[in-house]
């Protein structure tokens, strides 16, 4: 797995001298070159905490706790659902504006844009998504336990664009100013069959185009998790059609729900490895038209993960091989005097896998951010809208919005509010993403 890949990384800046003394000259290089851009990396973060400009952002966003909250909830309670975002990019659009980003603007994939400039020495990106899982007419309304608010989408990911307006804010409070220019941005369509459409269009078509030279995301929860790694993913929607007829009267023609149920059957029997992590599953299935007759039509959709471009695509080969061979077992089985099944597959989302190497700059300041704090860094691989830049070669990590949370993608979805590891989680992504645009 990619954390496995990451922690070998790090234990190896921590080899003795005399262990690197005795590696091959180029294993010893590599090391010495991890350990100079993890000092490095050390040296820079222990100056931006300790300098005057961060302990006022730091205390901008203590007071600016319970805004973030009422932002939390007021973004919750705007409904995004899938391909619908656009009331809620209209008031991220304000609170963009209020904020004092400049060049604010809704582009024409639907993402909110805001540019606050720096020196000019190249941009750097820090997002959050808009989009929620949850279909149009879902109660969004915000329920508030002690600490605790519930609401379906109320983490994923509208903590994390409250979040992301903290930092801004935060910023703004202590006059930071960065050598780079950094835009912000909410997303859209980061979820399921948004197939990454927003950070898609902002890195292929949009007018910030080859600009970047480090991405955030800030998507997540807990307080040691960093997501390095980009779990890719294929998704299919496969269809089997035949001659259909009645059940009774035309019993003994071949039948695309068998053919369906076979391709389901062979699917679940393919062994895949578990480093890198690879997963496969069949999740929605449609067609027929009523209990009397031999269908005409079916379709299942079918989602297959890996933290491994090469072993995803073993994955998707074999996949479609079974899905062949479903239909010709069928033909071969049954009656084709009236028409054979056919069967077609049809790519419905394709996120890119891909990893941010462990001795990237925007790594090594996570790594000694979160050292900066006493925390443990664990390096983890997820499918976010980190996944489009890793696989352009721009450095990119997604960072956690909110220390604490659980059940997402469900209608009891909840986050804490609670002040201290929250301010904590926001220290760690302010130090990460200071340093990587410098501060």
């Amino acid at each position: 797995m990619i954390r496995l890949v990451h922690r070998a990384a790090m234990l190896a800046l921590m080899l003795p001298a005399a262990a690197i003394a005795q590696a091959p000259p180029t294993v010893a290089r590599a090391n010495a070159a991890t350990s100079a851009a993890a000092a490095a990396a050390t040296a820079t973060i222990g100056r931006i905490v300790a300098s005057p400009g961060y302990a006022k952002a730091v205390a901008a966003l203590d007071a600016g706790h319970d805004r973030w909250v009422q932002n939390i909830i007021t973004l919750t309670e705007i409904p995004s659902p899938p391909f619908k975002e656009a009331a809620r990019a209209r008031a991220y659009r304000d609170m963009f504006a209020a904020s004092g980003l400049s060049d604010v603007e809704i582009d024409a994939e639907g993402n909110v844009l805001g540019l606050r400039k720096g020196g000019g020495d190249g941009l750097v990106v820090v997002s959050a998504h808009m989009d929620t899982v949850f279909p149009e007419g879902t109660p969004v309304k915000v329920r508030r336990a002690g600490d605790r608010l519930f609401a379906p989408g109320v983490g994923d990911d509208a903590t994390g664009l409250a979040t992301q307006i903290a930092i801004i804010e935060a910023m703004n409070a202590a006059g930071i100013r960065t050598a780079a220019d950094v835009l912000f941005v909410g997303t859209v369509g980061e979820e399921g069959a948004g197939d990454l459409r927003g950070v898609r269009y902002l890195f292929t078509k949009g007018k910030y185009k080859g600009r970047a030279k480090a991405f955030f995301s800030l998507d997540g929860g807990g307080l040691e998790g960093v997501t390095v790694g980009g779990a890719g993913s294929k998704r299919y929607r496969v269809t089997f059609r035949g001659p259909g007829g009645h059940s009774y009267g035309a019993f003994g023609l071949v039948n695309p729900m068998a053919a369906m149920a076979q391709g389901v059957v062979d699917f679940y029997k393919i062994a895949v490895p578990a480093d890198p992590k690879t997963t496969y599953s069949a999740s929605v299935v449609g067609g027929g038209t009523s209990v009397n007759a031999i269908p005409r039509e079916v379709w299942t959709e079918f989602d297959m993960r890996s933290e491994s471009a090469e072993a995803l695509a073993i994955l998707e080969k074999r996949f479609l091989q079974i899905m062949q061979q479903a239909a010709a077992t069928e033909n071969a089985a049954r009656s084709v005097k009236e028409g054979a099944i056919t069967v077609e597959p049809k790519l419905i989302g394709d996120r890119p896998a891909g990893r941010t190497p462990p001795g990237a700059q925007i790594v090594q300041f996570a790594t000694a951010a979160y050292a900066a704090e006493g925390i443990p860094i664990r390096f983890e691989a997820a499918s976010t809208d980190s996944n489009i830049p890793i696989s352009l070669g721009i450095p990119a990590i997604t960072l956690s919005r909110v220390a604490t949370g659980g059940r997402g993608h469900s209608l009891d979805e909840w986050v804490s509010v609670e002040k201290p590891g929250n301010l904590k989680v926001k220290r760690l992504g302010l130090a990460t993403i200071l340093a990587t645009a410098g501060m």
